[in-house]
């Protein structure tokens, strides 16, 4: 069935024991349902068992409540040989007003792998199909392009702190 599903949603209510001590969900959790959604979706489209390589430009827009519907929506942008990107956005709701709300935003990166301790195998091509899914792809490529120059940083550094010791 690989290559057929490239989006996956999760949804549940926001219970007293996923808040921090502001009452309000705390990020560690908002990071862990978005792991989850990201793996489902990345699995779905590969048909393999994938691990999380990345996680890029998350934003916290605004808080989740106790007692809200979290929906927690991932969808393949961009496809590699072996590699997923994974647009995903938290969006709760109050039941009481109905109003919705973006809460959380990234982009993640999976890797497809033959086995648990495997190495990476083929993924199916994602081809965008509209003109907002091709925009979704080109924002993935602009990403990718800014990972490449946060890791040459983050070797630079390394090296840096290195030469100090």
């Amino acid at each position: 069935m690989s290559g057929k599903q490239f989006e996956t949603s999760l949804r549940f209510l926001a219970q007293p024991g996923d808040v921090n001590f502001g009452g309000k969900v705390h990020g560690g959790m908002v990071m862990k349902w978005i792991d989850q959604a990201g793996y489902a979706c990345a699995v779905s489209w590969s048909g393999a068992y994938c691990v999380t390589a990345s996680v890029s430009g998350i934003q916290f827009v605004s808080p989740i409540h106790i007692g809200e519907v979290v929906t927690v929506h991932a969808q393949v942008i961009h496809t590699g040989r072996s590699s997923m990107q994974i647009a995903v956005d938290v969006r709760t709701q109050d039941l009481r007003t109905g109003a919705s709300r973006l809460a959380t935003s990234c982009v993640m990166v999976f890797v497809a792998l033959d086995a648990p301790d495997g190495k990476p195998t083929p993924v199916p091509a994602w081809v965008p199909n509209g003109e907002s899914e091709r925009q979704m792809q080109d924002y993935a490529r602009r990403i990718m392009d800014l990972s490449k120059v946060m890791s040459e940083l983050s070797d630079l550094r390394g090296h840096e702190v290195l030469a100090t010791d």
